[in-house]
């Protein structure tokens, strides 16, 4: 049975938010602290299993390692009459699994958004030695103010070869498993890039990019039909993109940084942040913003002297151009053929 309080008190649980194969989300809140928090419990019928207690705890202190905002955070581990506990961010959201039931497909753009935050926070995680190993829908939360934040490292493995789970036990969700893992070999950081295409192409399309009916489907050669024909409006950069991702050679896949490069512009800004494209060009430092200020004011002088020489007729239009200058215009997305940063053609077979 379940205690309705964990560390000594501090923690106390106050209803059930998720239930997983193996562990169930808890609701709880932090005396110490004065806020709330959602704290990892592993199923019941597993604690009498010393080693899967001693790797449910493993996986605390793996996640804790990490901090970043596209990542839930981990605060704190524990055990208490042979209950061991995670204490971890309370995310108050939806998963992307949940909006997707909801809304079927999801917008260009937003998707670009949403895969931008979700391989920053891979790339930060594969920078410290972490591979996720079950990237999908269910694991990846939308708060309302549009942060997304990547959870469960439940099967994250270090690049040292310390596995959590059970030794030769199929990881993550069959349709988002990259094909290699599906035959046998070992899940790498260019496994969690694939899992995290195929989450972008059913956010962009509604279905998964393989059906996957039976075991034989997992390893076997399945087609996947370009995006392009399903969603023929999406932007030409996304589309080459997220096949990338899916590429059947791991080595032709972007990482996860690359990815977070090419879904948007390079910046120390957090992805998170809501800028339209047209205004990227003002993410620089200071000497670029002057710049871009003394040109809108050159464009505003010039388009004050045009008035005088034009007719009355003419200022309408002329004061829309200005207008439209000094607020950044609309520039057209950058397209790819192959990728400014190296990536050779994808090879992928397409349907």
């Amino acid at each position: 049975m379940t205690p309705p309080t964990l560390g000594d008190g501090r923690y106390r649980l106050e209803r059930r938010l998720g239930l997983g194969g193996m562990a169930v989300i808890h609701l709880a809140h932090d005396a110490l602290l004065d806020r709330r928090v959602a704290i990892k419990l592993l199923a019941e019928r597993f604690r009498a299993d010393t080693d899967l207690r001693e790797r449910f705890l493993r996986e605390g202190r793996f996640a804790a390692r990490l901090s970043h905002p596209n990542v839930v955070a981990v605060f704190d581990t524990g055990e208490e009459d042979a209950q061991p506990y995670i204490v971890m961010e309370y995310v108050q959201g939806a998963s992307l699994a949940e909006e997707l039931a909801r809304r079927h497909t999801f917008a260009a753009e937003e998707v670009a958004q949403l895969g931008r935050q979700a391989s920053f926070g891979l790339a930060h995680a594969h920078a410290a030695g972490l591979v996720h190993r079950d990237v999908k829908p269910q694991n990846l939360l939308l708060r309302a103010d549009g942060t997304l934040k990547v959870a469960d490292f439940g099967i994250a493995r270090g690049r040292a070869g310390e596995t959590i789970t059970e030794a030769g036990t199929l990881l993550g969700t069959v349709q988002y498993m990259a094909p290699e893992v599906a035959g046998g070999e070992d899940a790498t950081a260019a496994a969690d890039v694939y899992s995290l295409g195929a989450v972008l192409y059913e956010l962009l399309t509604g279905r998964s990019p393989r059906t996957i009916r039976n075991l034989a489907d997992l390893t076997s050669d399945v087609a996947i039909t370009n995006l392009g024909r399903l969603v023929p409006d999406a932007p030409a950069w996304l589309v080459g993109t997220i096949m990338r991702c899916l590429d059947a050679d791991p080595r032709l896949r972007p990482s996860a940084e690359e990815l977070t490069v090419e879904l948007g512009d390079a910046s120390e800004e957090l992805p998170t942040r809501k800028i339209r494209p047209a205004l990227r060009m003002q993410r620089t430092g200071p000497g670029r913003r002057l710049w871009v200020t003394v040109g809108v004011l050159g464009l505003a002088v010039l388009a004050g002297i045009g008035l005088g020489l034009r007719g009355d007729d003419e200022q309408g239009p002329c004061l829309r151009h200005a207008s439209t200058a000094s607020r950044g215009g609309t520039i057209p997305r950058r397209t790819h053929g192959t990728s400014r940063i190296g990536y050779a053609p994808t090879r992928a077979r397409e349907a």
